[in-house]
């Protein structure tokens, strides 16, 4: 089974790729959504979180509301850490299983979706890396319009990851976000067609 890593910068794009891939039946393990799971009030991860940043992250709801935690985190690389620390290692093991599930399938294809490939995992561990990339503009336009994050958020946000060219150098292969979604869905499949053979 070949496992893929599909990941980009904020706003680039991936989520997109990822869902037409999967769209176009290729099992696709997104580690947003592993987040969100790992992160509901119950879970172990949801417990550590709240213990290390207090009950001023959760929501009227009692869940954790992701962009406050956010805003935390952006602004303190330390506490950043902290919670990459617990986060990482629960959603690794989660990918592991999930992968070793699609491998008792017979899967023949896998795509890892993972936003801080570069930065938190180790792309060795796969058998490519997709870079999506978008213009600087755009991805911050999209952070602030399609997201609700200020100015200053998006900035602290971009700065926390790996700049996209260093991102471009280490792909094995990229696909670019600058036109329209036709013009980036064709991308994706002509890259799709190449994994399956």
């Amino acid at each position: 089974m070949r496992v893929i890593a599909l990941t980009g910068s904020a706003a680039a794009g991936k989520s997109t790729v990822g869902a037409l891939f999967r769209e176009w039946g290729t099992p696709v393990i997104d580690a947003d959504v592993l987040v969100r799971d790992l992160q509901r009030r119950g879970e172990p991860v949801y417990r550590a979180i709240v213990d290390e940043f207090g009950p001023g992250i959760l929501g009227a709801d009692e869940e954790i509301d992701r962009p406050r935690l956010r805003r935390v985190v952006l602004r303190d690389p330390v506490a950043r850490r902290r919670l990459e620390s617990l986060v990482h290692p629960a959603v690794e093991r989660r990918r592991v299983e999930l992968l070793a599930a699609a491998a008792a399938r017979g899967e023949r294809l896998v795509v890892a979706e993972i936003p801080l490939l570069f930065e938190a995992a180790d792309p060795g561990a796969y058998h490519g890396v997709i870079v999506v990339d978008a213009p600087l503009a755009e991805r911050r336009r999209r952070l602030i319009e399609e997201r609700g994050m200020s100015p200053r958020e998006v900035d602290q946000l971009i700065a926390a990851q790996l700049p996209a060219e260093t991102k471009r150098l280490r792909a094995t292969w990229t696909i670019d976000n600058d036109a329209d979604r036709g013009a980036l869905t064709e991308r994706a499949r002509r890259l799709w067609e190449t994994l399956q053979s």
